[in-house]
């Protein structure tokens, strides 16, 4: 799967992230499906380097599973990062 691939899975991983774990995002929906492009990167690199995963095509479920959990991981990394900074 090519950059653009990674880049389309992104912006959905990052939209089922948002729907998964909802509340007020400092960014807003702009940089949710940013963190989800990120997100699918880093679920396919770690799927691919810690788990010897070789990653699918497109539709194949275990490429959008480490998509939705690496966009699950940066979401919630961005949340402690830039919801500490922010006053209540």
């Amino acid at each position: 799967m090519g950059i653009l691939g990674w880049i389309v899975l992104g912006l959905v991983a990052g939209a089922i992230a948002k729907m998964l774990m909802p509340g007020k995002d400092p960014g807003g929906c702009i940089i949710t499906m940013l963190i989800g492009v990120a997100g699918a990167f880093l679920g396919g690199w770690i799927g691919q380097t810690l788990f010897d995963v070789n990653l699918g095509t497109f539709f194949d479920a275990r490429t959008w599973g480490l998509a939705i959990l690496g966009s699950l991981v940066l979401l919630l990394v961005y949340r402690l990062i830039v919801g500490a900074r922010e006053p209540r």
